[in-house]
């Protein structure tokens, strides 16, 4: 099944092969409040894993994956928890190869993270999700949940750690986010 481009680019876009301009600066995320409910998203093409922190940013929890339907149905669901959560802002798992090469799932990324940004009104940032998936699997795999159970809960626990990173980065004053465009940073490349 096709999925709608969020984007509305052409589907034929080339692919920008060029290595993640990851910042490390904490101004990166300068929209991104301090304070408030925020919620990671492991993104996928069929599942987005959720979790959120608490206001004071201070713990994170997995949510229930979310099945994708359609643009209008994911917008409608992601608007809808951003409201009922009250939250203020969101952070995107951006897939990075360990080469630091950005894929087309990268982009994929972006453009979901920009729609995302649109859609709700609410302040976006990317960070570098490497590793997050088999640090998930490892962690689920220490639990005595059952096989069906750890793949249930996999992309929440990516999400969970995907947030946690963020939050451990940016309070160290280590960010690792990235923007939400595919251009280089030339100011953070230096």
């Amino acid at each position: 099944m096709t999925r709608p481009n969020p984007a509305n680019e052409p589907s034929d876009a080339p692919l920008r092969k060029q290595s993640a301009q990851i910042s490390r600066s904490p101004q990166m995320c300068s929209e991104i409040p301090s304070s408030g409910r925020l919620a990671g998203i492991d993104f996928g093409s069929v599942r987005v894993g959720l979790a959120l922190c608490d206001p004071s940013q201070s713990w994170v929890t997995p949510l229930a994956t979310y099945v994708r339907r359609s643009m209008s149905l994911d917008g409608d669901y992601l608007a809808r928890l951003a409201g009922q959560e009250q939250l203020v802002g969101w952070v995107v798992g951006l897939p990075i190869h360990c080469s630091g090469e950005e894929s087309q799932k990268s982009t994929e990324a972006r453009q979901f993270a920009r729609w995302l940004g649109e859609r709700t009104a609410l302040p976006v940032a990317l960070f570098d999700e490497r590793y997050t998936t088999a640090e998930a699997r490892r962690l689920l795999n220490e639990t005595t949940l059952s096989a069906k159970k750890r793949r249930q809960r996999l992309d929440g626990m990516a999400a969970h750690l995907i947030l946690s990173h963020y939050l451990g980065a940016r309070g160290s004053g280590a960010s690792s986010s990235a923007p939400l465009d595919d251009s280089a940073d030339a100011a953070n490349s230096e």
